[in-house]
């Protein structure tokens, strides 16, 4: 008998006892379970429980990084507005109706509000590079030390979707200071499977499927004009995010943070460029975030836009893969996936455009492009949004 057979035996064993559980708990439990419901023989339970432990909780921290601190509109309205001194009037200050996620210097104008509404889907296909949905992303396999493929591999599958619809609102307190707050409402869906391939042969190990909707972390924020002249000038800014979503099913943190802003804007004639940069602290990470957008002025009551944003957080980790000696059988190895915390950086390319359908009514959509590989990543994202514009 070959010397490798035991080892075929012991993992059919193992597999062939298994059946399907279904969890319907909260969307942290579901992961923990798909991650932890293992069949593969590998000796090493306390190994086991921590790789899963960090693979469970960089998946979260990157589900939250899109759900729970998601950068909101520009928190200007589209219609901004300041006193002519000359004229001792109330004027325009720009035909465009600025970038989308990016800030510009301009403020509302005094007693000048705005309300919004927007809405996003989205449908993640990737983590860290690799496939969510084709059943690839393996977790456990054990591979006999010389061979290139593993004999056993079990590998997980994870279909998520979300749609969040957010409320916003902004007043100009003063022509060059603006308040304003955020309210996302999120619906996130989770549905996966654990499946056991030995030497060609399937068995399903574990499904869950998990759902949650409700609001997610509350945002404040404020933004001081420092320097204007007509559409271009300097400003600073800041926001607060409050811990209100429901930790467990990852629609928020559970820690609030802050975030100081510098913005900057440059507008001459039909075409405006825009950047900004903020550094966040507290939350999930310490998070430098920064961003460039240009506008194109259509028609007065239209505007293309065009925008970069990148983020690096500092420990949101990268999943990652370990291979290790099997303790008690001799020649084969275990394979893991887990993670390990290093500096994550991401970067997202805008296009869409603002549109006057009628009086301070504005409708706006946009797609939205990952440009990197790190974290968890839709290949686009749709958002809507209506905007309208009044004076109390």
């Amino acid at each position: 008998m070959n010397m490798r057979t035991p080892v075929f035996v012991l993992a059919l064993a193992v597999a062939a006892s298994a059946t399907p559980v279904a969890a319907q708990q909260s969307v942290s439990d579901v992961l923990s379970f798909l991650l932890t419901n293992r069949s593969i023989p590998t000796g090493d339970f306390v190994q086991d429980a921590r790789a899963a432990a960090a693979t469970r909780d960089t998946i979260s921290t990157f589900l939250l990084v899109e759900l729970a601190t998601l950068p909101v509109t520009s928190s200007a309205s589209a219609f901004t507005y300041r006193l002519d001194g000359n004229l001792g009037v109330v004027v325009r200050s720009s035909d465009s109706f600025g970038p989308f996620l990016v800030e510009r210097s301009l403020t509302t104008g005094r007693l000048r509000g705005s309300l919004a509404v927007s809405y996003q889907a989205a449908s993640f296909d990737t983590i860290d590079g690799r496939s969510l949905k084709d059943g690839t992303l393996v977790a456990t396999a054990s591979r006999l030390r010389g061979d290139a493929q593993p004999f056993d591999v079990e590998a997980i599958s994870l279909d998520i979707h979300t749609k969040t619809m957010t409320i916003l609102g902004n007043i100009g307190v003063t022509d060059r200071l603006d308040i304003g707050a955020a309210l996302p409402i999120v619906t996130l869906s989770l549905n996966g499977s654990r499946v056991d391939t030995y030497r060609g042969t399937e068995l399903v190990q574990a499904i869950g499927s998990a759902s949650a909707s409700g609001a997610g972390d509350f945002l404040i924020r404020g933004k001081y004009n420092l320097l204007r002249r007509t559409g271009s000038g300097l400003a600073i800014g800041g926001e607060a995010r409050l811990p209100t979503g429901n930790e467990q099913n990852l629609l928020g943190t559970g820690e609030a943070s802050i975030k100081p802003r510098f913005i900057a804007s440059l507008e001459r004639d039909r075409i405006a460029v825009h950047g900004d940069v903020g550094y966040a602290i507290g939350g999930l990470s310490k998070e430098l975030d920064y961003g460039g957008a240009i506008t194109v002025l259509g028609t007065p009551r239209f505007t293309l836009v065009g925008e970069i944003a990148g983020r690096r957080l500092s420990s949101a980790g990268r999943l990652t893969e370990t291979t290790e000696p099997h303790p008690t059988l001799v020649g084969v190895d275990t394979i893991r996936l887990t993670s390990v915390e290093r500096a994550t950086g991401r970067m997202v390319g805008l296009v869409g455009f603002k549109w006057n359908i009628a009086a301070t009514v504005l409708l706006s959509a946009n797609v939205m492009r990952p440009l990197t590989s790190a974290g968890l990543n839709a290949r686009w994202m749709s958002t809507f949004a209506l905007d309208y514009s009044f004076q109390p």
